[in-house]
């Protein structure tokens, strides 16, 4: 019998740790066995804004305190499982007007975003992008891109910078990959079964139909403009991707879709965030668990968007408050949006340790980061984030620390080194300047 997957009954219907029968099925034979080591898992997500630093950052360096933070106190039950990282910098984020725009869009592909508001914006690969690039094969799903705000790519989205810098993953500099924010429409993705009778023939079609569309484009190349000719190469790399979905579908069957209703919830909707939230949340540790992924970004909320949250007691939005100006009664305000969106993360964290694998936790074999591109709402300063890295990447990390690097370290030295983790290594991703040492 179907029910309605509320905030409260999620976990009663996905079964982060319960030994559903369905989800017995889908665990990774050789996980649940202890046969081979478990594969590590990569999220990012993305609180926008910065933080009120003096409520994030521990005051000392070392093993993190018996008291948090005020903004970290969501995480006192997992001081154990995460570390903070001071010293952090997005130099490429940096650069006058259209701070948040910029900063969101050089978060994770380390490069400066072209500014324009038109289709002609640039960025660059994001670090999941690349890490899909290496192993996203090995996964009936390469990577998942989450928001519970979406945003288009053209049109003016912050003083002069295309909505398209709103999103964190790039599958190259003129690609910017689409999010999910409805929790139905994720769980749909995750569970669609390509198996069904009819789908050799399904395929067939399909893959005449991409034959047709890219013999006559193909003729449409010398009478395009350049910008026409990006667009279109833009429209081929969609191409390609629907044929990698297709030989995935053959090769990864989508597991069994559990009989479970997922609330549909609308994009943007204060009055819900929260549950939007935890059920993405709760949807991306059944993704992990499954195997359907092993990459995922989330973006707690788009950059500029001055959503507000009613359930914190006043009506104020996150962007408003975070141009304090000095006011104590914004500061706090700021501070308190922060704190909800780190419990909203400590969720997440708990949802994955509570998940069983091998002889851990599901938790043990990710790496996870969480921060924004911005320290501070005021300033825009794009120097000292506030970025928390959760998991132990399989045996590789050692958190429960506060760790505090030279000044203006590029935050691209962390991606470098999850990417690392990953097995998907590289010399040098975006402003790095060498792998980050000591996690």
């Amino acid at each position: 019998m179907k029910h309605r997957l509320s905030r409260r009954t999620v976990l009663k219907g996905l079964g982060a740790s319960l030994a559903l029968p369905w989800l017995e099925a889908m665990t990774p034979r050789s996980a649940a066995a202890g046969t081979v080591r478990p594969p590590v898992r990569m999220a990012f997500i993305y609180m926008p804004h910065g933080a009120l630093m003096s409520d994030w950052t521990p005051a000392e360096v070392g093993a993190l305190p018996e008291q948090l933070p005020a903004i970290l106190k969501p995480l006192s039950g997992l001081k154990n499982d995460f570390s903070v990282l001071s010293g952090l910098t997005a130099d490429k984020a940096r650069g006058g007007s259209g701070a948040h725009a910029r900063s969101m869009g050089a978060f994770l592909t380390a490069v400066r975003p072209r500014k324009t508001e038109g289709s002609d914006f640039r960025a660059g690969i994001s670090v999941d992008q690349a890490v899909a690039a290496s192993v996203g094969d090995h996964t009936r799903i390469p990577s998942l891109q989450l928001a519970t705000s979406q945003a288009g790519t053209t049109g003016n989205c912050d003083l002069g910078y295309a909505c398209a810098y709103m999103r964190l993953s790039w599958r190259d500099a003129i690609t910017p990959l689409p999010t999910i924010a409805n929790p139905r429409h994720l769980f749909e993705h995750l569970f669609t079964n390509n198996t069904g009778g009819n789908s050799a023939r399904r395929e067939i079609e399909r893959r005449s139909v991409l034959d047709f569309v890219r013999d006559e484009a193909r003729g449409l190349q010398s009478t395009l403009s350049a910008n026409d000719r990006s667009k279109l190469d833009e429209y081929f790399s969609a191409i390609r991707d629907i044929e990698k979905r297709i030989e995935r579908g053959a090769r990864f069957p989508a597991p069994e879709k559990p009989n479970i209703t997922v609330p549909d919830l609308p994009n943007n909707d204060n009055a819900h965030w929260e549950e939007q939230v935890r059920l993405l949340g709760d949807l991306l540790v059944l993704a992990f668990q499954t195997d359907s992924t092993r990459i995922c970004t989330f973006a707690l909320n788009n950059e500029f968007n001055d959503r507000s949250y009613p359930s914190l007691g006043f009506r104020d939005g996150h962007h408003s408050v975070s141009h304090h100006s000095g006011n104590p009664e914004k500061l706090r305000m700021y501070s308190v949006i922060s704190a909800h969106h780190v419990a909203q993360f400590a969720y997440i964290l708990n949802r994955l340790k509570e998940a069983r694998e091998g002889d851990g936790s599901l938790l043990d074999n990710c790496i996870i980061g969480y921060g924004s591109a911005i320290r501070d709402g005021q300033a825009h300063d794009n120097g000292n984030l506030p970025i928390l890295l959760a998991g132990r990447a399989g045996g590789n990390l050692h958190p429960g620390r506060h760790i505090r690097f030279q000044a203006e370290t590029p935050v691209a030295n962390l991606w470098l080194e999850m990417l690392h983790s990953m097995n998907a290594g590289a010399d040098h991703f975006g402003d790095s300047t060498g792998r980050l040492s000591g996690l």
